[in-house]
């Protein structure tokens, strides 16, 4: 009778459910998550499947770049000097950009934007010369998009006007203090540096 009783006592104790983290739905459910959320993350930096930037700023940075980088390094405002004595004739230009802003600042589509503010570090890819020799053109840059191709316009000190200055001449105050504080990101910057030895052959 005794066992009888141990085996009511048994049967009557309510069961209680799974704690969450036991339930294999629940982690279908996140894994899901997780991928999802890391697909969207890389199809918004590296854009769709056709290799095209999706958002408006990543489609700015390409053209930018496509720009920067079908200009003759001779032609690079204020850089010519630097390239005399150079095997820079043929060699192609390696850029990487970084976008401050555009106006209108409301644009929501690329033919929309008049004028683009940003930065550039430029190497001239001469073969088997490694970056760290490289001739290189750098710094903030502005490109007028109403015109085909667009003009571009880089802010260097000249014998009258330091550099700062020169800045505050051709860029809105709004974009000052990105100006003096940022360049490239770091994942950027890699992506530079690889394009660079490809094209270098180093």
């Amino acid at each position: 009778m005794e066992a009888d009783d141990e085996v009511m006592k048994v049967l009557d104790t309510p069961t209680r459910p799974a704690p969450w983290y036991r339930n294999r739905f629940v982690w279908v459910a996140v894994i899901l998550l997780v991928v999802s959320t890391g697909a969207f993350v890389l199809v918004s930096r590296l854009g769709s499947a056709s290799g095209e930037p999706t958002d408006l700023r990543g489609q700015i940075a390409a053209r930018m770049l496509t720009v920067l980088e079908e200009i003759d390094p001779a032609q690079h405002e204020g850089h010519g000097e630097h390239l005399t004595g150079t095997d820079s004739a043929d060699a192609p230009v390696i850029c990487g950009v970084h976008v401050y802003g555009f106006e209108p600042a409301d644009a929501t589509t690329l033919p929309e934007v008049d004028r683009v503010y940003g930065f550039h570090l430029c190497g001239i890819a001469e073969q088997q010369r490694p970056w760290d020799w490289a001739v290189k053109l750098a710094g903030p840059v502005i490109l007028g998009m109403e015109s085909d191709p667009p003009t571009v316009q880089v802010a260097e000190a000249t014998e009258t006007v330091g550099f700062r200055d020169r800045v505050r001449q051709l860029f809105p105050p709004e974009y000052h203090e990105a100006v003096f504080t940022e360049a490239l990101d770091p994942e950027d910057m890699l992506e530079l540096r690889r394009r660079y030895d490809a094209a270098a052959g180093v």
